[in-house]
């Protein structure tokens, strides 16, 4: 997936209506109508909101007769799934070596408290 897909993917989620028409989505094909209903929005602003989505290959707008239904398109959310779980990966391996490394400390040495802060400095006087 490229920069600007992945750009434009993780944008169009950002905004929770966005997300909201997504989630109908998932149920199954639907006029513009249809995802205005739920919302306090006028159907144009909807379907500014479906654009941000088509734009990111997110929802395909589709002509029946004299509806405009729309479809999801899953395959832009599979692309951006991976490419998280690729930052799951390296997190979990990180937090794992951090775990090992506190079990593997001294009883001791992992229980002791920190450090006492020290006072702050009194500044210097400049010398001219």
């Amino acid at each position: 997936m490229s920069q600007d897909s992945l750009n434009a993917v993780f944008s169009a989620l950002a905004d929770p209506t966005r997300r909201a028409i997504l989630a109908r989505l998932t149920q199954g094909d639907v006029s513009v109508g249809e995802l205005a209903a739920p919302f306090d929005l006028s159907l144009p602003t909807v379907s500014r909101h479906i654009d941000v989505l088509e734009e990111a290959k997110l929802v395909v707008r589709e002509r029946d007769a004299q509806w405009r239904r729309c479809h999801l398109q899953p395959e832009p959310l599979m692309e951006a799934a991976e490419w998280i779980s690729r930052y799951v990966a390296f997190w979990d391996n990180r937090l794992d070596a951090l775990a090992k490394l506190v079990e593997s400390l001294p009883a001791d040495k992992a229980t002791r408290a920190a450090p006492k802060k020290r006072a702050p400095r009194k500044p210097r006087k400049e010398s001219r």
